[in-house]
């Protein structure tokens, strides 16, 4: 399954050219919103600007939609043209899949808001229908005039895995000759105080992936990553991914990602997954915390496969001396691994190569 384009919305800016912007320039510190409830009574964030969602031509048909849905129609639409396929795409055989693991929650929260302010009656029917976790796939669609099928799969942990499988499907089965999947979550102000009351907060800002600790730190985070699937052997641009594993791969690869972003309640587990004698790297720390932040984990396995660069780690504590990616290099690169744990330990892994499949 080839990576023919990819889209991107998060903290650092929106497309490609801001995700190596953002692997070049490395950390930068987070922002901060005001949480009621909190001893401190703030909470670090890294959220996505106004200015980047700020293109009236793209959301010309979403201009009622949410942050949510917005920020998942911009990133599907770069994607798409990310690919060059734009043109030339059957719209009646293009897919789309989204994941997400909580949804529009904000939109969701205001909506039971406004029936608890006005009643039943005098709620507010546009918040009701962009409350439904697939309203983004169905301003996707609309945008960009697709015609093929759509879903929406929810998962705390591996929706986004569970979406690369059902693309993968769709795609051999003939269903379509390309799938738009990606991942969407957002910050609101539940999520604010849901964080700020059951996570640690990173006290100067810093994710650490590789400290394996059993109370973890983190900064929240929101964003979308969209990924152009195909089968044509041309539409290879960042190389392809392998079928989705729930264990560790041995071999085959030379480089390893964790998603350790801080969220667990305990990363020791991590450290057994690490695979002995590969170098290792997280990319965390740039975008934040998020429950489908695998995503930008493959966006930047796939970035480093196409310029054959390998990105620093933008946080490098490592006290347990573990073969840290510490420096930018230029080098072959044919294979990244990138390994997600949930809750309770489980693995995921996805497996990216160069050549096509």
């Amino acid at each position: 399954m080839n990576i023919a384009g990819m889209g991107l919305v998060s903290a650092r800016g929106r497309g490609v050219a801001a995700l190596e912007q953002a692997l070049e320039q490395g950390w930068v510190p987070p922002g901060e919103v005001e949480v009621k409830g909190l001893a401190s009574g703030r909470l670090p964030v890294y959220a996505v600007s106004a200015e980047t969602l700020s293109d009236k031509v793209v959301l010309a048909k979403a201009r009622r939609a949410d942050r949510f849905t917005r920020m998942a129609v911009l990133a599907a639409s770069d994607a798409l043209q990310d690919s060059g396929l734009g043109a030339s795409v059957d719209k009646s055989r293009l897919g789309i899949i989204v994941a997400t693991a909580l949804g529009p929650h904000a939109t969701t929260f205001s909506f039971l808001d406004g029936i608890l302010d006005f009643g039943d009656a005098a709620v507010s029917p546009t918040a009701f229908s962009h409350s439904v976790h697939n309203a983004a796939a169905s301003y996707i669609a609309m945008t960009l005039e697709a015609r093929g099928p759509t879903l929406t799969v929810t998962h705390f942990h591996f929706a986004f895995h569970q979406a690369l499988e059902i693309a993968r499907s769709w795609l051999d089965q003939g269903r379509c000759d390309a799938v738009l999947v990606g991942t969407v979550d957002e910050l609101g102000s539940v999520l604010h105080h849901v964080c700020g009351r059951m996570t640690k907060s990173a006290a100067d800002g810093r994710i650490t992936p590789f400290a394996f600790s059993a109370t973890p730190e983190t900064v929240p985070g929101e964003g979308r990553a969209f990924f152009l699937m195909t089968r044509d052997p041309d539409g290879a641009a960042y190389g392809c991914i392998k079928p989705v594993g729930g264990a560790v791969p041995d071999g085959g690869a030379s480089l390893q990602l964790l998603d350790a972003d801080g969220l667990a309640k305990d990363e020791r587990a991590y450290r057994a997954a690490v695979i002995p004698g590969m170098p290792v790297a997280g990319y965390a720390p740039l975008f934040g915390g998020l429950l489908t932040g695998s995503a930008f984990e493959v966006a930047v396995a796939a970035l480093m496969l196409k310029k054959q660069r390998r990105y620093a780690c933008p946080v490098r504590d490592n006290p347990h001396s573990i073969s840290l990616l510490s420096e930018p290099l230029t080098a072959p690169l044919s294979a990244v691994v990138c390994i997600k744990l949930d809750c309770s330990g489980r693995a995921a892994s996805i497996l990216l190569g160069r050549s096509a499949s």
